[in-house]
């Protein structure tokens, strides 16, 4: 039995990741995103997408208190010999709400395109997206947020960093002009999100949507480092972990009616 795989091989004196060496070409020359986009492409990232890239994943790494960071807090606050545990714990809730909804942006602008954009403009796109959104009582994914209103402030900036590195294509364009009609639609200014923002603009770096997900979670993984870094320092008895815990035991009522009298 044999296997293949074009990632990474070692020889007594080298190692060899995606055919190029890893301490002459690699090490103190590109960053931990462009290592992922490597991964992704089986190519070093040019000067442009790797500060795309760096700069999305930069933009999501770090959301404060979320299940994300709760889940990592509460792991470490159970098994604090276990760091990866707490890490992993943090990263298995990225959904469809959490981190997931950059893969799903990505889905239904691509999928968009490639369904309606034949011989039609963008705007013939984004309403045939909406139309049929509506019809199967689908979320219009990338848009809301629960304190961004009306404007993310990431979204600009990734979008104002995409024109200048060039990847403010063909999906960006249709994900704004979405915006722009449901904006209409609603008759108020509504959201669009970073993970909005993100799903388009990596979508127009040609990564397929399935991926799109990989460098949030990627993201997410350095971000919870903070988390248990802080829980680390407060010790044991002071940590969020550890408070979370107690406000639960103490502020629960058993509700059960059969109690034995």
């Amino acid at each position: 039995m044999k296997f293949e795989t074009k990632i990474g091989m070692s020889k007594p004196e080298a190692i060899y990741v995606h055919g190029y060496n890893l301490t002459e070409d690699l090490i103190g020359k590109i960053t931990l995103a462009d290592m992922a986009l490597l991964g992704a492409l089986h190519r070093r990232p040019t000067d442009e997408e790797s500060k795309m890239l760096n700069a999305c994943m930069v933009a999501i790494c770090e959301h404060g208190f979320t299940p994300s960071s709760v889940a990592a807090r509460l792991t470490y606050l159970g098994a604090p010999e276990a760091v990866q545990a707490a890490v992993a714990a943090g990263l298995l809730g990225a959904g469809s709400v959490y981190l997931g909804a950059m893969e799903n942006t990505a889905q239904m602008l691509q999928e968009g395109w490639e369904t309606y954009g034949h011989n039609h403009d963008v705007a013939f796109v984004a309403t045939s997206i909406l139309e049929e959104r509506k019809a199967k009582k689908l979320q219009v994914i990338g848009f809301g947020h629960p304190i961004h209103k009306p404007v993310d402030p990431r979204t600009p900036k990734l979008f104002a960093l995409a024109e200048e590195l060039g990847f403010s294509g063909k999906h960006t364009t249709l994900m704004k002009e979405i915006h722009r009609q449901m904006n209409e639609q609603k008759g108020r200014q509504i959201t669009l999100n970073a993970a909005g923002a993100i799903g388009a603009i990596l979508s127009d770096m040609n990564l397929h949507f399935s991926i799109v997900r990989a460098f949030a979670v990627a993201a997410r993984a350095v971000g919870l480092i903070g988390h248990i870094a802080e829980e680390m320092e407060a010790g044991r008895k002071d940590s969020m972990g550890q408070k979370l815990f107690d406000h639960i035991e103490e502020n629960t009522v058993y509700t059960n009616d059969c109690l034995v009298k």
